[in-house]
This record gives structure tokens, sequence and C-alpha cells, in this order.
């Protein structure tokens, strides 16, 4: 087998669960193929230079050989090959991405817990309304 069609060999190469979402994601110009989007359907063969984006993570890979076949990650980790960039830029984004604040820190004040929401009840003295009697 010397060409594959691009999303079969991104679900055979585990970038994609499914090959309806490899479908999904290359008709979503998610993918290129020689710097150009591809369709779905077109046609790979080993050497080409394929661009994908998984999330939030950009990936360029070579492709070092064609299967059909999804078989185990350590098989599929041999169609293909990462370029020395995008490893790089891969593990900056993680990098950033461990160093960022989390967002949820910055909250000072969430939900009331129940030791909380019972000393609110006690200051209220019975009253219904925030209004000055």
């Amino acid at each position: 087998m010397s060409s594959l069609r691009i999303d079969k060999w991104l679900w055979a190469a585990r970038f994609y669960k499914t090959r309806s979402i490899a479908s999904d994601e290359v008709g979503k110009n998610r993918v290129q193929v020689n710097g150009q989007d591809a369709k779905p359907s077109k046609e790979i063969k080993p050497g080409d230079t394929v661009r994908l984006r998984q999330g939030a993570v950009e990936r360029t890979v070579v492709v070092q050989g064609v299967s059909a076949l999804r078989g185990p990650a350590p098989v599929a980790q041999l169609l293909y090959t990462e370029t020395p960039e995008s490893i790089e830029a891969r593990q900056k984004a993680a990098e950033q991405n461990h160093l960022a604040r989390e967002p949820a820190h910055s909250i000072e004040q969430g939900r009331p817990t129940k030791r909380d929401r019972r000393q609110i009840e006690k200051t209220w003295d019975n009253r219904w309304s925030a209004g000055i009697d």
C-alpha cells in the first residue's frame, strides 16, 4: 500500500479516537498536507508533511508509513516522526500551561458553606428582606 486517505491515516496513527472525528477535523481545515488544506479523501504517502491541531496543541509530522489498520500505540508511532520544531513548541506550550495560574484560585468567595450559611441566617434576625425597618 503506497497511499491512504488522510482521515484513515490520522485514525490509524492514533491522532484522533474515531475516523469520523478525524474526518470532521480535516473538514474543518484543521489539517494541512504539504502546506495546503486537505479534504478527508486526500491521499497521503510516505514523505508528506502533515500539520494538524489537537485541541490547543498544534503538531507537524512527517509521514513514514501508511497503514489502514489501527494497532497499538507503539506501532502507530512508527507511522510518523514529529519535527523538532513541533516537539519544542509542544513542550513550551505544556510548560506555559503548567506555570499558568489556575483561574479558580482568583475567586475569593464562592458558594457559602453550611457553616457560613448558618452564620448568615443568624445575622438576618428572621427578616426576609434587606430593607431598613
